[in-house]
């Protein structure tokens, strides 16, 4: 029997999976700097070019951010993320939300079909820390709380490609929740595509968790339009 020889992927592409690896892990923050140069060539045990090599390909990818004289930063958790933060940049507030609404509302369909009783719950724990948020002018945990809501109604659809896709677009709805937050008679505690929606979800409601996220992203799209 004759073996073939291994092959092994080419340095720079190891280099790469690792610091991908430790912005995945959470070991590096997003928007926080990532150790220097002399401090990952030394832990990785890799020359300058190999290091800078993989780190110029997770910064075209959008996971990272090279400032010169400053740093590199991590701005997104994955590369599908930092290609939708990039993408999105071009774009106006009608178009996010018009993609929110169709992942939003496949979302809430699967979700009543799919979710548990333990995915119930936790989503309503996170309503019930927005809310608290909201009513102490916390508009960063607001926020927080509101995206982790939406995030969770996409992972209790039962289809990881949904939640994963849904994910990527989490720095860009998080900021577009502050923005709108700014402005002027914005309501930050809406039942419809929330409280609503999960009593949806709760009876396995499918038609009622879709007219529930459509109803609350028709009237911001009105908001929007004034």
């Amino acid at each position: 029997m004759t073996l073939s020889p291994s092959v092994r992927p080419p340095l720079a592409a190891e280099v790469t999976a690792k610091l991908r690896g430790m912005v995945h892990s959470g070991e590096w923050p997003l928007n926080q700097r990532i150790p220097s140069e002399p401090e990952l060539m030394a832990r990785l045990g890799v020359s300058r070019g190999t290091l800078r090599e993989a780190v110029k390909a997770l910064a075209h990818g959008g996971m990272l951010e090279v400032r010169r004289g400053d740093g590199t930063y991590v701005r997104a958790t994955s590369e599908m993320s930092g290609a939708a933060r990039r993408m999105y940049q071009d774009h106006t507030e009608q178009h996010i939300l018009e993609v929110r609404l169709g992942l939003d509302t496949q979302a809430a369909r699967l979700a009543a079909r799919n979710a548990t009783d333990d995915d119930v719950a936790a989503l309503g724990a996170l309503l019930a820390t927005r809310d608290q948020a909201w009513n102490n002018g916390d508009y960063e945990a607001w926020a927080d709380a509101d995206w982790s809501f939406h995030e969770g109604v996409a992972r209790a659809s039962g289809n990881p490609l949904l939640h994963e896709l849904y994910a990527s677009f989490g720095t860009v709805f998080h900021q577009d929740l502050l923005t709108q937050q700014r402005r002027p008679g914005f309501n930050g505690l809406p039942r419809d595509g929330h409280e609503t929606l999960l009593d949806a979800i709760a009876q396995r409601d499918e038609d009622a968790a879709v007219a529930s996220v459509n109803r609350n992203l028709n009237s911001c799209a009105e908001w929007l339009a004034e």
